[in-house]
């Protein structure tokens, strides 16, 4: 494998804060937040004890083509959005198709599909499912859409590992194009699964925040008072090359992608190690990657869902890699302002830590009314200055089935 720099050229974000990056990211430096009462009927129809969410703030479905968002499920539509918008802000690259790919991931894939259909089987018979059905549900429907439409034919690969999935696909499309297999990734995530189902199970298993009398202030990671996670949705997909291969076509790099670390805890199936160990290891293999030292951590964005449990274990595995100082770094727990995105919650987080290396801020985290002391980040609810020397940062992404992912940006 070589170890060619691998720098981002292009991003693309479509969130519950904003229907494209540079909205998100202004939205997310306001103190934004996308939790928002559901206004659907099946809210009432199944007395759901968790009555909010953090829904994509623009419809995917009024940004697409009619006959182009048919043909999706809305995972897919969102993620045809968000890679659209990266595509054209990298240049629209002009690059041999054989030697593009696309490093996609989702959680949980089309779940809307799968259960319209279902209804639609119970309630009207099997000739009235349609035939697209197990196109539009399947997990890898994302990436096999998007090699259909940016014509990719290096590869489609699709990760489904909850809620690491989309930085564990940022993480691959390094490896991937480091062992030459294409020169140009678009790499990313997807999830949309605000659905009753999905609702009442994580709202079983206590997961999810029951502040239905104030969304807006319903995540609130390293807080006293913290309930659970939010559910959201969205996309996002950064557009990744060689240092080479950017500078030969003359494209604006943003960062570079300089480490990843994959592990997996072995301890639970939806419970983290409380002792940290995959997630530190995940940590030291991306820095190991760098080629950098813990002391040249600048700026971290915590996986931080707001859950009682997640958010001290996630501190205790950064404090096996940074000692006492990783309460002087700061920390930005961009789950407060949009809610879990699940399985493209890591591809938002790794554009927002893109850019506060780009714009040399830590964006700020709402609604931490008392800090949990066991929880002791260098957590602010303003933005906070990163400073002009050369920043590394790491994101943090951590999900059900003990998986692990981490993924090392340089500033440049």
């Amino acid at each position: 494998m070589s170890t060619s720099r691998i720098v981002v050229t292009g991003i693309g974000a479509t969130s519950p804060i904003g229907g494209t990056a540079p909205e998100s990211w202004d939205a997310l430096l306001s103190g934004a937040s996308g939790a928002r009462t559901l206004e659907h009927e099946w809210v009432e129809q199944y007395q759901l004890p968790v009555t909010f969410a953090a829904e994509a703030l623009v419809r995917p479905e009024t940004v697409l083509e009619r006959p182009v968002a048919k043909r999706l499920d809305p995972s897919s539509q969102l993620a045809m959005v968000a890679a659209k918008e990266a595509w054209e802000d990298a240049g629209s690259p002009d690059i041999d198709p054989d030697r593009l790919g696309v490093d996609f991931a989702t959680g949980i894939g089309g779940v809307w599909t799968l259960l319209d259909a279902w209804d639609t089987l119970r309630e009207k018979g099997p000739r009235r499912v349609m035939p697209m059905t197990v196109p539009m549900l399947m997990p890898n429907a994302a990436a096999g859409n998007l090699s259909l439409h940016f014509n990719a034919r290096a590869f489609a690969r699709t990760v489904a590992s909850a809620c690491a999935s989309s930085t564990e696909s940022i993480v691959n499309a390094v490896q991937h194009i480091r062992d030459g297999l294409a020169d140009v990734v678009i790499a990313g995530g997807t999830e949309s699964a605000i659905h009753p189902i999905t609702i009442a199970s994580f709202a079983s298993m206590q997961a999810l925040s029951k502040r239905n009398d104030s969304p807006e202030t319903a995540s609130r990671p390293g807080s006293i008072d913290r309930d659970g996670f939010v559910m959201g949705e969205g996309a996002g997909v950064l557009i990744l090359e060689t240092e080479e291969h950017a500078k030969a076509r003359g494209a604006k790099i943003y960062a570079t992608i300089v480490g990843g670390g994959v592990t997996a805890d072995s301890y639970h199936i939806t419970a983290n190690d409380p002792e940290g160990r995959g997630a530190a290891r995940a940590v030291r293999m991306a820095l190991e990657m760098a080629g950098a030292s813990p002391d040249d951590v600048t700026h971290i964005n915590a996986h931080a869902t707001s859950t009682p449990v997640g958010d001290p274990n996630e501190y205790q595995a950064l404090r096996a890699v940074f000692g006492d100082r990783v309460d002087e770094i700061p920390v930005s727990a961009t789950k407060a302002s949009t809610g879990h995105l699940l399985g493209g919650t890591g591809a938002l987080e790794a554009i927002f830590t893109v850019l506060a290396l780009k714009n040399r801020v830590a964006p700020p985290t709402i609604n931490l009314t008392e800090q949990d002391p066991e929880v002791p980040f260098a957590i602010s609810g303003s933005p906070v200055e990163l400073g002009s020397g050369d920043q590394l940062a790491i994101s943090n992404s951590f999900g059900f089935g003990g998986h692990n992912a981490v993924v090392a940006i340089a500033s440049v």
